[in-house]
């Protein structure tokens, strides 16, 4: 039976993965994500249901825990904050490069360098596309409200094991500290290592009389093979591509101007909307849920109907050359951003609005 709570962004993915029956946890403490590790350790899921939850040495130590969980076919999952996700890089990586399933939260705050503790969206280059090395691409959910904090620890799961791909959940300060009314799911029953085995047959479970061992690893120092290997993740992201685009429109359909938004941006700009059609502005929203695969093909076809394009986001304009990207020069595009932890305010992207294209 569903129930209902109010809950943290922080506190609503721990107990969603939890209740998904994920295996383990690995994290390392960073503001302002910290709450995810905390709550985990107070809700002792070890009791609950054999989740493992540990504080690793350092952020390098927790992706490389989760390399190795991963690599046995289990849900295993981290989260961090912008330089902690920096910090990650190399093991994330690795995982792509060995195609294992994980998810990985980046709750962001502002940079560059250690920056500040406030929110920001200065790491959507970084998460898109591939902070660390080699052509490899994460699955991308951002999350804009406490309840799709939680919903996106399945969701993710499910992605990463569907496509043996790492998933991140982009987040930022602000959801992960805002409280909400959260919706509750019923408690999944963690897999078997029967079930794991039969579920990826690719996993390192160890050689028996019936099964063949496993090796799982992102080395081969054949040309030959590693350029084959790669285009075989290539056709991977081709499908993903096809397959996984998820987007949220708000008052498109009259719409002459637009704006593209995610996350805390793409609330904000609700209320924007509202502040422009009350002074007789048709504005529109466009809001990625996942900023990889991009909504490339519905942008271009909502830049046929608008004079113009305002990608609003916290940063000093990262995005903004993705709709480029996606709407071809056919329709002017701006950007207006905070940057360094600061959030727009909804008159402020009204006013970049009217500047910009008016």
């Amino acid at each position: 039976m569903k129930e209902l709570r109010l809950m943290k962004g922080n506190e609503a993915i721990a107990e969603a993965a939890i209740r998904a029956g994920v295996d383990g946890y690995f994290g390392y403490p960073i503001t302002p994500q910290s709450e995810v590790l905390e709550y985990l350790m107070l809700q002792k899921p070890e009791e609950r249901t054999g989740m493992v939850v540990l504080q690793a040495e350092s952020e390098v130590a927790a992706i490389n825990m989760v390399y190795g969980g991963a690599g046995a076919g289990k849900m295993v999952m981290t989260s961090s904050s912008s330089p902690g996700i920096s910090l990650k890089q190399e093991g994330i990586s690795y995982i792509a490069g060995a195609e294992l399933p994980c998810l990985i939260l980046n709750v962001v705050r502002g940079g560059p360098g250690l920056g500040t503790i406030q929110p920001a969206q200065s790491d959507y280059f970084q998460s898109v596309k591939g902070g660390g090395h080699g052509d490899y691409k994460l699955i991308v959910l951002a999350p804009a409200s406490v309840q799709e904090m939680y919903d996106f620890v399945e969701l993710g799961m499910d992605l990463a094991f569907k496509y043996r791909n790492p998933v991140m959940v982009l987040s930022d300060g602000a959801i992960g500290q805002m409280m909400e009314k959260v919706e509750i799911g019923e408690q999944k029953v963690r897999l078997t290592d029967e079930e794991v085995k039969a579920r990826c047959p690719w996993a390192t479970t160890g050689k028996t009389s019936e099964r063949e061992h496993n090796i799982v690893t992102s080395l081969d120092l054949d040309p030959v093979k590693q350029e084959k290997f790669n285009h075989k993740l290539q056709a991977k992201y081709r499908k993903i591509e096809e397959a996984e685009i998820r987007y949220e429109e708000i008052q498109t359909k009259d719409a002459e101007y637009l704006f593209v938004a995610y996350g805390t941006s793409s609330r904000i700009c609700q209320k924007s909307i509202q502040l422009a059609r009350e002074k007789g502005i048709k504005v529109g929203l466009l809001r990625p849920i996942t900023l990889y695969p991009y909504p490339n093909e519905r942008l271009k076809e909502l830049s046929r109907q608008v004079k113009g394009i305002l990608s609003v986001e916290m940063s000093a304009g990262q995005m903004v050359e993705d709709v480029k990207l996606a709407v071809e020069c056919k329709v002017p595009v701006e950007h207006y951003g905070r940057m360094g932890g600061m959030i727009p305010a909804p008159d402020e992207i009204v006013e970049a609005l009217e500047q910009k294209f008016l």
